[in-house]
């Protein structure tokens, strides 16, 4: 009568955990910090949402009343520094790539404020090709506020020299300009016609928010790694072998 066989224990071999376990450590890493993402992306989309909600206000002349007016719908009377435009480089409209018209505004009753005045292909830079959207005297203009310009490490630098300016710098921008303003600025609303220059209403609220399929291809990645550590040991085992041996 054949003899029994011994339970088989499961033995890792030293370089193959020495591999794994870094690796499955960093992808449940990752996916741990997309779920983190994952969160903050929804608090920052809920804090737009019910901000750009409220009903449309005066924009405050004291910087400290500020706080809270990032995306919030404000108007703003006064007249257009069109001497001073400054050009935010690279923007895409239905296509074309061109720039944002970004104009510091003289309010009748506050501090200069910047106003991006919207998109115009790159053939209109120059004012005199669009003398129609060079508005002159008081007017108001509606938008939306912000205290923010997004940028990160991969943002080229502004060039204030030639002009071209890949986020929106305010200090930089008021030394350039030798003025002073405020530390906000507003994106215009649309204006009565698409086809008017320069092209309004490029405010983005909504954002993409993909970092739950990010954090389930992490994990995933780390579930799919154990189960090839465990069958890869498996299969040794199976052939006889010592893992970690000769």
């Amino acid at each position: 009568m054949p003899a029994k066989r011994g339970t088989t224990r499961f033995r890792p071999s030293l370089w193959a955990s020495v591999i794994a376990a870094p690796a499955f450590i960093a992808l449940l890493g990752l996916g741990t910090w997309q779920v983190q993402r994952l969160e903050w992306k929804h608090d920052l989309i809920a804090n737009r949402e019910a901000a750009f909600g409220l009903p449309p206000a005066a924009l405050p002349v004291d910087d400290k009343r500020l706080a809270g007016f990032n995306y919030r719908r404000v108007s703003i009377a006064g007249r257009f520094l069109h001497d001073s435009e400054f050009y935010l480089v690279p923007r895409v409209f239905d296509g074309r790539i061109g720039l944002h018209v970004v104009t510091p505004f003289e309010r009748s009753a506050g501090p200069i404020v910047l106003v991006d005045r919207g998109w115009v292909p790159e053939s209109a830079r120059a004012p005199s090709t669009r003398v129609d959207g060079q508005v002159a005297g008081t007017v108001t203009v509606d938008g939306v506020a912000r205290t923010t310009s997004p940028h990160n490490s991969f943002t080229p630098d502004n060039d204030a020299a030639a002009n071209q300016w890949f986020w929106i710098d305010i200090p930089a921008m008021a030394r350039h300009a030798g003025i002073v303003l405020q530390p906000v600025f507003v994106e215009a609303g649309a204006g009565p016609s698409p086809s008017d220059l320069p092209v309004g209403g490029r405010t983005r609220v909504e954002l993409r928010n993909n970092h739950l399929g990010y954090a389930v291809t992490w994990y995933a990645l780390a579930a799919a790694l154990a189960v090839i550590y465990a069958l890869y040991h498996r299969r040794r085992q199976r052939g006889g072998r010592t893992p970690g041996g000769p």
